[in-house]
């Protein structure tokens, strides 16, 4: 289902039609709107400047989320694979001691 969400950006309406529900795209647009207002605190550049640089805080912060995210994949996995490792460590370690049990009787 489609919603039609009207946000204010830049104290400029615009009607959204999204798949979304109303709470995330108007978290998304007051995330715009507030990158937008920040690099333009004082009023002094245009409104398509102030949008092109909001543009790229975003992506900027998009790309180091993604970049700690594919980190915290990787530590995941060598956590798992060390997980692993010592299972097999403590499996062999206790087939030893039951060896050594067994050829004390």
């Amino acid at each position: 289902m489609r919603n039609h969400i009207t946000v204010t950006i830049a104290e400029q309406d615009y009607t959204l039609v999204a798949a979304e529900d109303e709470a995330y795209v108007r978290k998304v647009a007051a995330h715009v709107d507030s990158q937008v207002r920040s690099v333009n605190e004082d009023g002094r550049i245009s409104a398509v400047n102030a949008a092109i640089l909001a543009a790229l805080n975003i992506a900027d912060e998009y790309y180091k989320e993604q970049e700690a995210s594919e980190n915290l994949r990787r530590q995941l996995k060598e956590s798992l694979e060390e997980g692993t490792r010592l299972k097999m460590e403590l499996s062999e370690a206790k087939r030893e001691i039951f060896k050594l049990q067994n050829n004390k009787k």
